[in-house]
């Protein structure tokens, strides 16, 4: 078995041959993944529902599109908050994400600048640090094991993240974007069409 920690604050990337409806075209932030499991939110999912429909203390702290986005077909009443605090993008060698007093109380670092925000937590507490934060309805499980033969079978495109993925100001592009931006031969699937039949 690979090195499971080493998926944790990557994207997952639908691949045109993903026949799951619920994760077509998807990129999908892993959240944490070790050997009991994985979690992830899908990144470019937006639905109609306004933040402050739900959360209103949030509303003013989640970027545009003001809406919740459907994070996965797991606990679909549940809200996740993800955040990014501007400044600390890199994680040090070795991999383990940085902690420490620099952190606000209700933020919980998972890679890099991103992090996962604890919604319980006055917004006021948080509202100075955060640079975007987007709240999600849902999220994305796979038990152990399972998302490595999801990989193997070809599923998934496994590429890093940057912070601006997590408050993409037109998620329904989000795909395409992170595809284009490889470089290596997954900026030519960046072009594959929405409907192969009509090519």
């Amino acid at each position: 078995m690979t090195e499971v920690s080493s998926l944790t604050g990557r994207l997952l990337v639908a691949t045109p041959a993903l026949a799951d409806p619920n994760f077509d075209r998807a990129v999908v932030l892993v959240l944490d993944h070790d050997d009991e499991g994985s979690l992830g939110v899908v990144l470019n999912r937006p639905t109609p529902v306004g933040v402050g429909d739900i959360l209103e203390g949030w509303a003013g702290l989640a970027g545009e599109p003001g809406v919740v986005f459907q994070g996965g077909p797991v606990s679909l009443d549940s809200a996740l908050g993800v955040g990014v605090i501007p400044g600390d993008e890199e994680t040090p060698a070795g991999g383990t994400p940085r902690t420490g007093s620099r952190d606000p109380l209700g933020f919980r670092r998972v890679h890099g600048a991103i992090g996962l925000v604890d919604l319980e937590t006055p917004p006021e507490l948080l509202a100075a640090a955060l640079g975007s934060l987007r709240i999600f309805a849902g999220y994305a499980g796979w038990g152990p094991g399972q998302l490595e033969d999801e990989l193997a079978d070809g599923a998934w495109y496994v590429v890093e993240s940057e912070p601006g993925d997590v408050s993409s100001p037109v998620p329904e592009r989000l795909w395409r974007e992170v595809l284009r931006r490889q470089r290596s031969e997954l900026a030519m699937v960046a072009t594959y069409p929405d409907d192969p039949s009509l090519n």
